[in-house]
């Protein structure tokens, strides 16, 4: 497993290096359509990404539907999910002009890339995987299936047809990308320098708890969608879990459910977190659930605003894929020609 402090230094380090050359990287990171993006998404990679894109970063945005089928047995309304989520990218400032945005499945040329993959990893190594140890405990399926079991090669794949020298991960992710770099050094290795090893660029965004304490995710049913109205938005806040002290303080270790609620009122805004508790003072969790639905409502309006009116042109979804899927499928069959060249595959 990578180690977690080196891995810190070195994305410090990245930050500089991305803001004197901008051009000198390409970011893969993606999302699987599963469901509606919601608000720890927003704050935890979205802006990231918008901002990477607005430094000149070359960003490219896979929406792995293959990879919906890791943990379900079947992908349910895959295509609106899709136009869902594109429409989420579009609305927080995804810039189709500058950031590339295409669907997994339709890039047969990356998915030849999983045979040779394959066999640069060991069965004792995918076991090993935390993350994907993780995903099975939490698998909606009754038994482990072979997709799943390879999930950090397909994650490869997804990171690697493109050459991407950078991708933005979480810390309970690094052990996927490890495996990455562990693939593009053997290949390299093996057959002749193709793949670049990526390297991680750590994400120093605080995570945000679900209205019922628990991680915001979409499979729990504890998230506020980033499409929600203002009043879906209040409705659910209003059923979050607090605690019964009376004053507000920002603990987040003693006080986690009142302090992610501070949190986000504090990320809308801008502002440090402890001036949100100030504010509601001795107000308990009513006084402090109002202030965070007036945060979140004030941020995101004019998000909501701009996706609606994209949501309002039926073409612009299927006109922006069927771009991102040309231009990166132009990527992976360049990537695939060089990987039949080194491998002596071309007859």
């Amino acid at each position: 497993m990578a180690e977690v402090e080196p891995a810190v230094a070195r994305s410090a380090e990245l930050e500089a290096e991305i803001l004197a050359a901008p051009s000198n990287f390409r970011v893969l990171t993606g999302d699987r359509p599963t469901g509606p993006l919601h608000l720890g998404h927003y704050f935890g990679t979205l802006q990231n990404r918008v901002r990477l894109q607005n430094l000149g970063v070359d960003t490219i945005l896979v929406i792995a539907d293959y990879q919906v089928l890791t943990d379900r047995d079947v992908a349910d309304d895959l295509p609106g999910h899709v136009r869902e989520l594109v429409l989420d990218y579009l609305a927080v400032g995804i810039d189709p002009a500058r950031s590339t945005v295409f669907t997994h499945s339709a890039l047969p040329a990356l998915n030849q890339l999983l045979l040779p993959f394959l066999s640069l990893v060991t069965v004792p190594e995918l076991q090993r995987n935390p993350t994907v140890k993780d995903e099975i405990a939490h698998s909606h399926q009754g038994s482990v299936s072979g997709l799943m079991f390879t999930y950090p090669v397909h994650q490869a794949a997804d990171i690697l047809f493109c050459k991407a020298n950078l991708v933005p991960v979480g810390r309970d992710q690094l052990p996927h990308l490890e495996l990455t770099r562990a693939v593009a050094r053997r290949f390299n290795d093996r057959y002749g320098r193709v793949f670049p090893e990526p390297e991680a660029l750590l994400s120093s965004a605080p995570s945000l708890l679900g209205t019922d304490g628990r991680k915001m995710s979409k499979s729990r049913g504890n998230a506020i969608a980033l499409r929600a109205s203002a009043d879906e938005t209040a409705r659910l806040l209003k059923g979050a879990k607090t605690d019964s002290e009376r004053v507000i303080t920002y603990e987040p270790q003693r006080r986690p459910e009142v302090s992610s609620l501070v949190l986000l009122a504090a990320l809308c805004r801008g502002v440090d977190p402890r001036e949100i508790a100030e504010e509601a003072g001795a107000g308990g969790g009513g006084t402090l659930k109002r202030i965070v639905t007036d945060a979140v409502n004030d941020h995101f309006a004019p998000i909501r605003r701009r996706r609606a009116e994209f949501a309002g042109d039926p073409a612009l979804v299927p006109e922006l894929l069927r771009d991102g899927n040309l231009r990166a499928g132009a990527a992976a069959e360049a990537t695939l020609a060089q990987v039949r060249e080194a491998m002596s595959t071309v007859y």
